[in-house]
């Protein structure tokens, strides 16, 4: 295990005894997949029941982890993030804003990357989850992105449209194995997606996936590193040669 892994659980373990201890919640700032996976790798030792893990929305990427439930400590507090929603002052003249250009307005405020969420940037508009405690620091500071003159708010409630943008792809595969649909969704080849899941980079549900002949199941989130994230959908039906024609819903 890196050493990082291991300060990381050292950390989950101290959040973990706070909140029996004091009877109280405690918390992470957001989390990566890959600090995730080592957070799930430490569960022989967590109860079930006495975390969870929500990035304000439930297909987010980066998410807060919470020690502490109703079950266990009787009674219940939100999670301390918030939504914040950035518009140009004129759409007119507005820039075609990315994800990038919008991290590293932020970034360039000091403000730790552990304290931002999903960022998510459709049409005009952007969808900024973060920490509660530096939103209005945010909303504040953040008045040009680029050459673009912008308005920052804080949400009251999570916007619906504050989600991801889904493709949706028909795809023919010879069998369900992890390896095959991401050599498929990422057009690799079969040794490139191998070597992914030998360097760590693949992830099903905040997991880490070291057996690449692993099937998928309805419903799991993929995401690869470097190549980006997909939800399996279905299987539609077989063809007529054994293949599999099968439904992938990727994040675009």
């Amino acid at each position: 295990m890196k050493a990082e892994d291991t300060i990381l659980q050292k950390r989950f373990a101290d959040l973990q005894r706070q909140s029996e201890t004091n009877n109280i919640y405690t918390y992470t700032g957001f989390l990566n997949t890959a600090e995730q996976a080592v957070f799930y790798n430490s569960l022989p030792d967590i109860p079930t029941n006495s975390y969870s893990l929500w990035g304000g929305f439930p297909d987010a990427e980066r998410k807060i982890l919470r020690f502490g439930s109703p079950d266990t400590l009787w009674y219940d507090e939100p999670f301390p993030l918030t939504c914040i929603v950035i518009k140009p002052v004129s759409a007119k003249f507005a820039e075609k804003l990315s994800h990038r250009d919008i991290l590293g307005s932020i970034m360039n405020l000091g403000i730790d990357r552990s304290l931002i969420g999903d960022i998510i940037v459709k049409n005009e508009i952007c969808y900024v989850f973060c920490l509660l405690r530096i939103s209005e620091y945010i909303v504040n500071e953040i008045t040009r992105i680029r050459h673009t003159e912008v308005r920052c708010s804080i949400s009251e409630n999570i916007p619906e449209d504050a989600t991801p943008n889904l493709q949706e792809l028909s795809l023919i595969v010879p069998s369900l194995r992890i390896d095959v649909i991401v050599s498929k969704v990422f057009h690799i080849s079969r040794s490139e997606s191998d070597s992914l899941f030998s360097k760590g980079f693949v992830f099903a549900n905040g997991r880490e996936i070291e057996k690449s002949a692993a099937n998928l199941k309805e419903g799991d989130t993929i995401s690869v590193r470097g190549y980006g994230k997909f939800k399996f959908a279905d299987v539609i039906h077989e063809t007529k040669k054994g293949n599999l024609s099968v439904i992938i819903y990727k994040y675009v």
